[in-house]
């Protein structure tokens, strides 16, 4: 009975989300969305402004009711027991409210109490630590930049330990070196916790996440590997050829299988084509009869930039 109980608690720990729908007026800014999230999964949750995104970390984090479906947090309905909810997810909240006349350990005391946590002291350290604030950590919270405020706010998600992150927005106003630290941090976490994590840094996605939902218009448009996506727009395959000498673009462009080509710096192209292996060869040929030389030759994977470009085309920058 042992096993089965702890096998269940263990499926159990991730997000599900079952034909959410939230109107507001007219306009369905969450239209019948499904997806789940597991443990040990860091899930990139992306779209434009708008979209929905928000509104659904809302509805999973207990901040604003549905008005259809359902959301369930580690097996539990977020509508039948918001409070439950809580206090399995870690939220960091984009607009990170924070109490800016306190100190950055009397905060998190402060959030210790609001949890229950036992052996606080402790723990307090341990999230000051882990998120790189021990040489700020005896400032008040106002006195911090705004990288330091964004630790601050995840050390406060993180300090109970809880099986859900929801994160949006949480390498905001971190310099690089700040961000590659947050970056491994999220990583860490994600081996033993469900991750749902949102950004407007496409290359932040890229490093951290394996798989990838866009949300548009209120609707998933692409929930998948992020290598399955790029795997599945064959029609835009890139071939990056590099040229020691200036050459006309033109030659390029009258290549079979090239749909267009690009000079992003002298003597550098990008071929967009359908059939890589062909213009890799034809490459190749040109380079031998005009007496070329090539410096690189390679194909590229279609960015997520460009997935998430093609995916929500149209799109209007509500708030």
């Amino acid at each position: 009975m042992q096993i089965c109980t702890s096998a269940h608690y263990l499926r159990n720990m991730s997000i599900e989300v079952k034909n959410l729908l939230k109107i507001y007026g007219e306009q369905k800014a969450v239209n019948d969305i499904s997806f789940k999230v597991d443990k040990a999964e860091i899930v990139g949750f992306l779209g434009p402004n708008g979209a929905g995104k928000l509104t659904t970390m809302k509805i999973i984090t207990g901040y604003l009711n549905k008005d259809g479906g359902e959301a369930l947090v580690s097996g539990i309905n977020v509508s039948a027991d918001p409070l439950g909810v809580k206090k399995k997810i870690g939220y960091l909240p984009e607009a990170n409210p924070l109490y800016y006349d306190m100190y950055v350990r009397e905060y998190l005391d402060f959030v210790s109490e609001l949890h229950k946590i036992k052996s606080k002291k402790s723990k307090i350290e341990d999230a000051i630590a882990l998120t790189g604030l021990t040489v700020e950590s005896r400032k008040k919270i106002g006195q911090l930049s705004k990288g330091y405020k964004q630790r601050v706010g995840l050390a406060a998600a993180l300090i109970h330990d809880p099986e859900v992150l929801i994160l949006d927005e949480p390498t905001s106003g971190l310099d690089p070196n700040q961000i590659v630290e947050i970056r491994e941090v999220i990583k860490q976490q994600g081996k033993n916790k469900t991750v749902l994590f949102s950004t407007h840094i496409l290359q932040e996605v890229e490093a951290i996440c394996d798989r990838v939902i866009i949300i548009n218009k209120g609707q998933i448009v692409a929930d998948d590997k992020l290598s399955n996506l790029q795997k599945g727009t064959k029609e835009k395959h890139v071939v990056a050829v590099n040229f020691k000498e200036t050459i006309d673009k033109n030659m390029l462009e009258k290549l079979n299988d090239v749909s267009s080509v690009e000079e992003p710096q002298t003597s550098n192209f990008k071929l967009q084509t359908s059939n890589p292996e062909s213009v890799r060869k034809q490459l190749l040929e040109l380079a031998v009869q005009k007496n070329l030389n090539i410096v690189s030759l390679q194909s590229e994977s279609q960015s997520l930039e460009e997935i998430f470009r093609n995916l929500t085309a149209g799109s209007s920058n509500q708030g």
